[in-house]
């Protein structure tokens, strides 16, 4: 009889629906306010830098590089939002222009980075031995170099465009990445699962591209959101020097060189595209940390 009441009572009870990793790591993300926030601040910031610009090229709005003598160091309100530059140029659309090329330079160059640094440093882990030292001590040979110098020696044999741009940048931000994957992997390697995949007859590849490598994209998604922010700041600096995104064009770092030349005549031009790069800044650096706290295997048993 007591057996009959349990099967019934096991026959009540319903399933209860499991959940994924990527879903557990959301539902932590939604619980840290301050990145949640800065989540949706970005992507407040790409739709308005977005739309901006399509709508300078509709013609909706005043052309980024369209001069205006008539209207030099306009005020802000006074026909233009944030007013003019030197040239007579919209601030306002020039800053939503500006925005977008700094944060495809961000996006790209990045991935470039993260691309490189994700092969070498698994490579690097997986093989290991005299061929992981000789990998490594080429690493600490780039380390040792001065970022900003080997960027604009890249520029100065390859071209100033923004194509190059997105390489040289990329080409010298993945050292720390290739570090980071190549500690995951030398751990992985280790583990059971990898040692079931060789007892399956997998090869090298495959082991390294279909389970080493998808294991590490924790700690790569983490770090690569705080990439961003640090090759925006370097793409600001070339810009800041003139090894950027050359005129007409304009990009955030651009318009800060711009606005410090006259920034005791129109504060505005200085200040209103600093703000916007100090805010996507501090937006891609609070994800980031909310990301890595999300990310963080240790917190699954919440």
């Amino acid at each position: 009889m007591n057996e009959v009441n349990s099967v019934r009572e096991l026959q009540i009870v319903e399933a209860v629906p499991g959940t994924s990793l990527g879903q557990d790591a959301w539902r932590r993300l939604k619980r840290n306010r301050l990145a949640y926030a800065c989540l949706w601040a970005l992507g407040g910031i790409l739709l308005l830098c977005s739309g901006g610009a399509l709508l300078s090229w509709a013609g909706i709005l005043p052309d980024p590089n369209a001069t205006h003598l008539d209207r030099i160091l306009a005020a802000p309100g006074d026909g233009y939002l944030l007013g003019s530059d030197a040239l007579g140029r919209d601030v306002f659309a020039r800053i939503l222009f500006g925005g977008l090329v700094s944060i495809a330079v961000g996006v790209v160059a990045t991935l470039v980075s993260v691309i490189i640094g994700v092969t070498y440093g698994a490579v690097a882990g997986y093989v290991g031995g005299r061929c992981d030292a000789v990998m490594m001590r080429f690493v600490d040979i780039l380390y040792a170099m001065p970022f900003v110098i080997l960027v604009i020696v890249l520029m100065s044999l390859f071209g100033m465009n923004l194509f190059w741009l997105f390489i040289a940048i990329g080409a010298v931000e993945w050292l720390t990445m290739a570090r980071i994957v190549r500690g995951q992997v030398m751990s992985l390697k280790k583990q059971e699962f990898i040692e079931a995949a060789r007892s399956l007859g997998l090869g090298h590849g495959s082991i390294l591209f279909r389970h080493l490598i998808p294991n590490c994209l924790g700690p790569v998604i983490v770090y690569t959101t705080l990439t961003v922010p640090s090759v925006m700041r370097l793409e600001a600096v070339l810009s800041f020097l003139g090894m950027g995104v050359q005129p007409p064009n304009s990009s955030w770092g651009t318009l800060i060189k711009e606005g410090a030349d006259r920034m005791t005549t129109s504060a505005g031009l200085l200040l209103f595209p600093a703000a916007a790069f100090a805010l996507t800044l501090f937006c891609l650096n609070f994800l980031g940390d909310g990301l890595r706290d999300a990310l963080d295997p240790k917190g699954s048993k919440d």
